[in-house]
């Protein structure tokens, strides 16, 4: 399943990136009056609708719109991620005084690197993890942790036998097996010292005066493998919340600079989630290719800041000891930022 999800959060992504993203200069040919309106064409798109000159009637129209939407961009995510990559700087500061045409914007490419990251981490098998205990304080909490560790197992075992001998994944899946099969010797022995009485002594249950929270954390103490699942979930439905989240710490470093506005940062900000969305992509699929750890630990470790001190430099057209400053300045607010973002999602999860 994990590939079908992959598939979708891809697909979703780029169709959502895609109703973002300004259309411009797409289409050729077709009819020579404006399906929509009536107008007389006099290009490629409607002038008085906007509404393109060629419309599709067919599957494989509608492939190609999909197919389009992933790739294409209408050519710009080609012109956009050498730049996002190598001059970020640049392409935020033209972004912002008006090329617009040319790239795609920062909200597309944010929707489309979000949901595709989440889709190669599906692929990937990242997930939260399903072999969290609840309290198995009772014989019954025990064979229901025994029966969830079987489940698991035998989807794992499914999903091996399918994949080709050359996957890089079978080691992954193997050595999940085997953690599996050692958990389950740990559960059989507890459930036979159990028999028919209860194992463990229940902690209390401490009443904090906020009824909702506290149903909250009782749900966490009762399935804490579902509560992480939805948390995961709830990661990149919510991304969205790191860019107001990171926009006051942005403006404070630029705060006495009044040529620069909060739309600006923004911007600046939705450019680099969406490089760093795709950098992780990038060293997951590594990963899963089996290079070495140490490289994936030191592009993941060094990569991030040397794009954020870029991007900064670039955009704001400082010199290298100032960005230097705000950029580990921003690193010590995205401590905090990630900090307070992942406090809310769990909050709004138990209430």
């Amino acid at each position: 399943m994990g590939e079908f999800e992959a598939a979708g959060e891809l697909v979703t992504g780029a169709l959502l990136g895609r109703a973002m993203e300004p259309s411009a200069g797409e289409g050729s040919g077709g009819s020579h009056i404006c399906l929509n309106c009536g107008t007389a064409l006099i290009g490629p798109h409607c002038h008085r609708c906007g509404q393109s000159g060629h419309v599709h009637r067919s599957l494989s129209g509608m492939g190609h719109d999909i197919v389009h939407g992933v790739f294409h961009f209408d050519g710009k995510f080609w012109r956009t991620l050498p730049l996002l990559t190598w001059r970020p700087g640049d392409l935020t500061r033209r972004y912002i005084h008006g090329e617009r045409a040319r790239f795609v914007s920062p909200v597309a490419l944010f929707l489309f690197s979000i949901f595709a990251m989440f889709a190669v981490f599906s692929w990937a098998g990242i997930s939260a993890p399903t072999d969290i205990e609840a309290n198995l304080n009772t014989p019954a909490a025990v064979q229901q942790a025994i029966k969830t560790a079987q489940e698991d197992r035998a989807e794992l075992v499914e999903a091996l036998a399918e994949r080709a001998k050359t996957d890089p994944r079978r080691a992954r899946d193997a050595k999940r097996i085997a953690d599996i099969d050692e958990r389950l010797k740990a559960l059989e022995t507890l459930s036979m010292k159990s028999g028919g009485t209860t194992v463990n002594v229940a902690r209390p249950t401490n009443r904090i005066g906020w009824p909702m929270l506290q149903h909250g954390i009782e749900k966490w103490q009762k399935n804490p493998s579902l509560m992480l699942y939805k948390l995961q979930s709830s990661v990149y439905k919510f991304s969205w919340l790191l860019i107001p989240l990171s926009l006051p710490f942005v403006w404070l470093l630029f705060a006495w600079k009044r040529q620069y506005r909060l739309y600006d940062h923004a911007i600046f900000i939705t450019y680099s989630i969406a490089f760093m969305s795709l950098l992780f992509i990038a060293i997951t699929i590594a990963a899963t290719l089996g290079l070495p750890e140490g490289f994936i630990v030191a592009a993941s470790l060094i990569l991030p800041v040397v794009h954020l001190f870029r991007q900064m430099k670039q955009a704001y057209e400082l010199r290298w000891f100032s960005a230097l400053i705000r950029t580990i300045a921003l690193l010590g607010a995205i401590v905090f930022i990630v900090s307070t973002f992942l406090t809310l999602l769990v909050l709004l999860g138990m209430t």
